[in-house]
């Protein structure tokens, strides 16, 4: 590409010179209108060139990216197979509820929104940051170029004393919350999403007090490709 505008330009400068040699009777104008094309030109060839750079610098990174997901999932799942635990292979430990699901290359960390907020509110207890800090390191020291996505679910049971509009904004909420205490503590803002899921992905039946318990959660879920 750099070639080819750099063929044009040059054509350009000749005509110009030939242009002046032959005594055209308007060579000013023509002068000038092929100088404005000349710069057009070089502003482009300028441009196309930053372009071929940004994306040179791109697939290196996700290179580089790419390399370290295949190092973590290689050392994770060697692990699994010697008999760690989901906790221990992914460095979160055995006190922390850990999945890893090997078809989607994901680690789940599940919180119990008795754990985090009392009921009905979106703000984080004090009593849960010690939890929250030892996920945070482990993202930090473990995962740190890989995408974390926060999710909030809620039970069935529709909204009555509370601000929240529906199950939707309470699980948005809560999931804002834990994010931005993540983020608050060095989890960059282009690494981690919040996620508003409600009542639609229950794990266990919504027709129990316990059952319901299971699904007022939030997953802290680490792609690790």
């Amino acid at each position: 590409m750099k070639n080819v505008f750099g063929r044009i330009c040059v054509t350009l400068i000749v005509v110009i010179t030939v242009l002046s040699l032959t005594g055209c009777t308007n060579w000013k104008q023509e002068y000038e209108n092929l100088d404005i094309a000349y710069q057009n030109c070089e502003g482009r060839l300028a441009d196309c060139t930053a372009r071929l750079d940004a994306t040179v610098d791109e697939r290196k990174q996700l290179g580089k990216q790419l390399s370290e997901s295949m190092q973590t999932i290689s050392k994770l799942e060697k692990q699994l197979k010697d008999g760690a635990s989901e906790g221990q292979a992914s460095g979160f430990g055995d006190e922390m509820d850990v999945k890893y699901d090997a078809a989607k290359g994901t680690i789940t960390v599940t919180l119990q929104n008795t754990v985090l907020f009392s009921p009905g509110k979106a703000q984080l207890k004090k009593a849960t940051i010690n939890e929250l800090d030892h996920i945070r390191k482990v993202l930090n020291d473990r995962y740190k170029n890989m995408q974390i996505d926060v999710v909030g679910h809620t039970d069935s049971d529709p909204i009555k004393k509370s601000k929240w509009k529906d199950n939707w904004q309470l699980s948005s909420e809560r999931a804002l919350s834990v994010l931005r205490y993540l983020n608050s503590k060095g989890i960059p803002d282009e690494m981690v999403r919040a996620v508003a899921a409600g009542s639609s992905n229950p794990v266990s039946s919504n027709k129990t007090a316990a059952g319901k318990a299971k699904n007022r959660r939030v997953e802290i879920v680490v792609h690790t490709r």
